[in-house]
């Protein structure tokens, strides 16, 4: 096999290269929510399927899905990943309408799943590995509605405490085809497994994409994220938008704002959401109300012989 072609941004100051790096949300295959007995059929009426968990009511605590914890580890051991031993739930805090407790459950220093590696086809005999840097469990928010009335909107809490994977990559990509390439082969496994029936156009898998450029061979230049896209299509469109745009910034004289970002459809570009956060500014911390996770050899050879 040979390498990849190098794909590259021609500026008026020579050839810039793309760093990619793709943090996908698959939603986990279950008849539960993560840590309630909500259903979580698609397509339901709004605030249908929204236990008291789900809507934070006061006194109300989690109980973990066992299935969703089996999904995941099958889906670590299907991508050749590490399955970690001892992982634990924590607190993401931050404010907005359609998250009812005021902090998401997921996990953030010790994740269920580790370090992994994903093969890619680029055809022509051409390869690549990409790198997972980690799996984790965490709960959905739910969906504000924007455009059922010009004066309010609208929080549908059906989605709310759905479970999903967040696969993260690490920045190995260096291309749009890269990246589709990427999300093609990762929907494929998982809908192999069994773990997430990969429909992006329901939202049960969607890509967080991580886009920055930089001189061949220089450090990292400042990323920006390109937050739930989700198509294959858009998400190599909002690569090539985003690559431009910040040569252009660069080549203008001016510095790239490490932020989040969204893609329009549209009008096939990427405009500005917020400025992008760190890891302190969620204040994360133990969920003093779930017990950490702790496999044994037997519990994850179990599921490695579910593995079709």
């Amino acid at each position: 096999m040979t390498e990849t072609a190098p794909y590259r941004i021609h500026g008026e100051t020579g050839e810039w290269e793309v760093v990619i790096g793709l943090e996908v949300h698959a939603q986990v295959t279950s008849n539960a929510k993560l840590f309630s007995g909500a259903a979580t059929a698609f397509g339901a009426e709004p605030n249908t399927q929204v236990s008291l968990v789900d809507a934070a009511m006061p006194g109300m605590l989690p109980v973990i899905n066992g299935e969703c914890v089996k999904q995941a580890v099958r889906t670590g051991l299907a991508l050749d990943a590490k399955i970690n031993r001892w992982s634990r739930f924590d607190r993401k805090n931050y404010f907005y309408a359609d998250l009812p407790q005021g902090y998401q459950i997921s996990q953030f220093q010790h994740p269920i799943v580790g370090e992994g590696e994903i093969h890619i086809d680029l055809g022509e005999g051409r390869a690549k590995t990409v790198g997972l840097e980690r799996i984790h469990l965490e709960q959905d928010a739910g969906k504000s509605m924007h455009d059922q009335s010009p004066r309010f909107s609208y929080v549908d809490l059906n989605r709310s405490g759905v479970a999903l994977m967040e696969i993260v990559s690490r920045p190995d990509m260096r291309s749009p085809e890269e990246a589709g390439a990427y999300v093609k082969k990762l929907r494929s496994i998982l809908r192999y497994v069994g773990s997430c029936d990969g429909n992006m156009e329901e939202g049960s898998m969607r890509a967080d994409v991580n886009v920055s450029v930089r001189k061949p061979g220089d450090l990292f230049g400042t990323r920006c994220e390109i937050k739930n896209v989700n198509s294959v299509r858009f998400v190599q469109a909002a690569i090539e938008y985003e690559a431009q745009r910040q040569v252009k910034i660069i080549e203008g004289g001016g510095t790239i704002m490490q932020e989040t970002r969204l893609f329009d459809p549209g009008r096939m570009e990427t405009r500005s959401l917020r400025s992008k956060e760190d890891a302190h500014d969620y204040r994360y911390f133990p969920d003093p109300d779930l017990l950490p996770l702790e496999f044994d050899d037997a519990f994850i050879e179990a599921r490695r012989a579910e593995l079709p």
